[in-house]
């Protein structure tokens, strides 16, 4: 899958594991199996290191936590606008949903 390059003003870079863990977050909330999406050729590595950088820049880390914490874990929650993933991840929520 190819990722669109988004324009982000420059800032640090937050640490990796925190982001690492704020996309499988994210992404199990919104109803995608991130193994199964490698697996199936949706993505591939470049793709997973691209949304944990994406996510590492982006400006939004403390209001993602809050709305991971106060969210049941359904597997069926849209991707909040401020999510710099948010459009990859719907993409891959559709692509896994049952037929």
């Amino acid at each position: 899958m190819k990722r669109t390059a988004y324009s982000v003003p420059w800032r640090p870079l937050g640490n990796t594991g925190v982001h690492y863990w704020l996309v499988q977050r994210m992404a199990k909330r919104c109803g995608v199996n991130t193994a199964k999406a490698m697996t199936d050729g949706a993505i591939d590595q470049q793709d997973w290191v691209g949304m944990v950088q994406t996510c590492r820049g982006c400006q939004w880390t403390n209001g993602c936590k809050r709305w991971l914490e106060h969210l049941d874990d359904d597997g069926s929650v849209t991707p909040p606008a401020e999510c710099l993933n948010a459009k990859l991840l719907e993409t891959l929520a559709e692509g896994q949903q049952d037929p």
